[in-house]
């Protein structure tokens, strides 16, 4: 699933080619893909037909689109394999396309979705007075937004009693860091992903944010991480920071700080990969 990186990437291409625009018409081709919107897809694009949209907005890995005037906001859920795409009319249809909605421009191109394993989907809400969808409005800020309050963090990661790979995942205390920038971030802290936050203490969680910032930018700078085909920008392009991963994906290889073999543990349905030389394993205790 795209990460806080992958997301701010799409936001940044729809800022680009999408925004300010007015909708002419749009196509709802698999009703899977507006499940979220109660209503159905003919509610979805009634509502939308004639409606300016506004700019694009992100928070975690979530990302909506302001309908203006509305109160509204189209929330985008991009799922394992979802992609909007800015494309020429005259392009071909892609394979999986969901959702199709064209403006009433002269610029010749309109806004795709496209899913091929059809987890995601799109699906409007109404916004809180701060522009947020009220569906996400249980979501913490993340560490990009100017409002992160890393003091606050910190005192919640103490109170929290968990581990902290659990803690970075914990959509209730910092939004937008996935498994991977998790690992990628331990990793250059020096931390083991089942260190206990209880015994964190203030320079050690700056420090941990400074990684977790330090890592998304750069991944950011390179359109994020892209495995397979399924994470694209909206001009289909992938990102290529898989190429300066230091942690995840890497088991068997040399740690670049120590040369020791990075490992992989299977976690919560997913993997960790770490150093065990770097990342010393907490003591249990009796």
């Amino acid at each position: 699933m795209p990460e806080l990186p992958e997301v701010e990437v799409v936001r940044r291409g729809l800022e680009r080619w999408v925004a300010h625009r007015t909708v002419a018409e749009v196509e709802v081709l698999h009703p899977r893909s507006v499940r979220r919107h109660l209503a159905g897809g003919d509610d979805f694009a009634h509502r939308l037909k004639g409606q300016r949209i506004g700019t694009p907005s992100r928070r975690g890995k979530y990302l909506w689109i302001p309908v203006d005037t509305t109160g509204t906001a189209i929330l985008a859920h991009l799922g394992m394999s979802g992609q909007l795409l800015v494309q020429p009319h005259q392009s071909p249809d892609e394979k999986h396309l969901r959702i199709r909605v064209r403006f009433d421009d002269a610029l010749a191109t309109e806004l795709r979705f496209v899913d091929q394993r059809t987890f995601g989907g799109l699906s409007l809400h109404e916004t809180a007075p701060d522009g947020l969808p009220d569906v996400i409005a249980h979501i913490a800020r993340d560490p990009f937004d100017p409002l992160f309050d890393d003091e606050a963090f910190h005192q919640a990661l103490r109170r929290k009693r968990t581990t902290i790979k659990r803690a970075l995942l914990d959509q209730s205390l910092i939004s937008g860091v996935g498994n991977i920038y998790a690992d990628e971030a331990l990793w250059r802290s020096r931390i083991h992903y089942e260190r206990p936050t209880a015994g964190f203490t203030r320079p050690r969680t700056a420090e941990l944010l400074g990684h977790i910032r330090d890592v998304m930018n750069a991944a950011l700078a390179v359109g994020g991480t892209s495995f397979d085909s399924l994470y694209v920008n909206v001009n289909g392009e992938s990102g290529y920071f898989d190429r300066s991963l230091d942690a995840y994906g890497r088991e068997g290889e040399p740690c670049r700080r120590c040369t020791t073999p990075l490992r992989r543990r299977p976690w919560m349905n997913r993997s960790s990969y770490f150093c065990p030389s770097c990342q010393r394993a907490p003591r249990v205790s009796s």
